[in-house]
Parts: structure tokens; C-alpha cells; sequence
């Protein structure tokens, strides 16, 4: 099996991307969802979690994401150490996923991560495809989908790897600064050169 990384920033158009490549037949994992799911309730994840960040857990025993975040992203320590309970679970689920996708015969699977390259998940990789805005295009984006301001934004902002700094570690780019037709016409050129390798 080839797995290849997905991955862009906050704001960039990579979820839409990946509906756009499970359109076309790919088999995508989602990292945040396979995120969500190491922290629901019940999961060692959330009790983890609950201990590290007391407050974090609502009446209804859920993960207070908001809450959550509010911490993690207004503090890189906070933030390391909410990777470092998380990443190996979701590493250990996403390898559960890819060897029983492997069993029932999928040739190449794209694993959909924000934070791929910060985490060091694209090394050994089969390739990386990239979904590239200009960093005001998607701060303009990010205020306006999550009514953020300017300091909410450029907090989130910085959480991640600038997008141009990604592009070095990227096999294929799709810019997605124009329509959508523009960027599904670039999705179908990659899907290709997938489909292509094998």
C-alpha cells in the first residue's frame, strides 16, 4: 500500500480538497477525526487529557473543544503537551486503519493531517500534496469562517507551519486561491499522478 500525506493549513481549502479526492475514488483517514475519536468519552485519551487540563471535560462528559483550544492555542508549551498525549494514539489508530484498508486491498491511501509536516509524519511518506493559499488569503479566511479577529487569528495562524514553508516538503501543490473549478481541475491532475504510480 502507497499512503500518501494531505495536508495545507488552517483556512486553506483542505477539507474541501479531500471531499474533492473521495469524490474521485480515494481512500482519505482524517486525522482530526481519528482525533476525535481517541477522546471520546470513555477513552483512556480523555481521561488523559481531563488530568493534564483540568476544566477541559463538560457536565456531559464530552471534551469542551473551545475550552481546549482557548488553552492550547494561546500557549505552545500547553499545545506540546496536548501533542504529546495525543499524536501516538492517533498514530496507533491510524495504523490500525491503514493495515485493515491494506487487508481488504487498497492500493493507496491519503492521510489527511493540518499538521503533517510540523509532526514529522510526511518523512517516509509516498509523497505530499499541498494545499497552498497566500497567508493573507487565508487569514482573510479563517476571520471570516470563525469570526475571529485579528489576535484569535494570527494565534491560530502560528500554531501551524507557515504554508510557504511547506511547500519544500510538498510532491504536489494545488493553489487554491481561485474558484472551485480551478482547484478540482488541479485535484484531477494529482489524482492522476497517483493513480499513476501504482
Amino acid at each position: 500500500m502507497r499512503i500518501y500525506g494531505l495536508t495545507g493549513g488552517i483556512a486553506s481549502g483542505k477539507s474541501t480538497v479531500s471531499q474533492m479526492l473521495r469524490e474521485l475514488g480515494a481512500h482519505v483517514l482524517d486525522a482530526d477525526a481519528i482525533a476525535r475519536e481517541v477522546v471520546e468519552p470513555g477513552t483512556l485519551g480523555l481521561a488523559e487529557v481531563g488530568a493534564r487540563f483540568p476544566g477541559v471535560i463538560g457536565p456531559d462528559g464530552r471534551l469542551d473543544r473551545a475550552k481546549l483550544g482557548a488553552r492550547v492555542f494561546a500557549d505552545p508549551a500547553e499545545r506540546a503537551a496536548l501533542n504529546a498525549l495525543l499524536h501516538p494514539r492517533i498514530r496507533e489508530a491510524f495504523l490500525e486503519k491503514t493495515q485493515a484498508l491494506a487487508a481488504q486491498g487498497v492500493a493507496r491511501v491519503l492521510y489527511d493531517a493540518p499538521l503533517l509536516i510540523e509532526n514529522g509524519l510526511h518523512v517516509g511518506l509516498d509523497g505530499v500534496v499541498l494545499v497552498w493559499v497566500p497567508r493573507e488569503l487565508q487569514k482573510a479566511r479563517l476571520k471570516a469562517r470563525d469570526g475571529l479577529e485579528d489576535a484569535g487569528a494570527e494565534a491560530r495562524l502560528a500554531a501551524q507551519l507557515p504554508l510557504d514553508a511547506k511547500r519544500e516538503h510538498a510532491t504536489w501543490l494545488i493553489d487554491n486561491t481561485g474558484d472551485r473549478e480551478a482547484t478540482r481541475a488541479q485535484v484531477q491532475e494529482v489524482w492522476r499522478a497517483l493513480l499513476a504510480r501504482g
